[in-house]
């Protein structure tokens, strides 16, 4: 089996998060159960855990740097169709979508709990295995 990537989140509340990957994003909820929910897409998954953390984006004055120590990444075949996608919903961008000098194009947005995420064009072969 191919390798794949989870990722545990900490949310202050699930369904604003859920909201969010499920509707935004095109996740699939796989399992809800108290405070834990568990979503795919593709080949990446998502736990995520309540924490009824009161800090969120709101609250922060600048959310250009990741706000929780991480940028998650997630690669797709079409940025631009994503990026639409995304605004037709009515979710604010962090960052419109732009040529990187590694060769990738990509937009930036923020989850409702802060967490930073980079929409971006699959890298060639020839890229993968190294940070681009």
């Amino acid at each position: 089996m191919p390798a794949s990537l989870r990722i545990e989140l900490f949310p202050a509340h699930l369904e604003p998060m859920i909201a969010f990957y499920t509707d935004i994003l095109s996740f699939k909820l796989i399992r809800h159960e108290g405070d834990y929910a568990y979503l795919q897409r593709d080949n990446i998954f998502i736990g995520a855990i309540e924490t009824g953390s009161t800090e969120t984006l709101e609250q922060k004055e600048s959310y250009r740097r990741p706000s929780k120590g991480i940028e998650i990444v997630i690669e797709v075949d079409d940025v631009d169709k994503e990026r639409d996608f995304v605004l037709r919903k009515g979710w604010k961008l962090d960052a419109d979508i732009e040529s990187q000098p590694w060769g990738l194009r990509d937009f930036r947005l923020v989850d409702p709990d802060g967490y930073y995420l980079r929409i971006t064009s699959h890298s060639s072969k020839k890229d993968r295995g190294h940070v681009v």
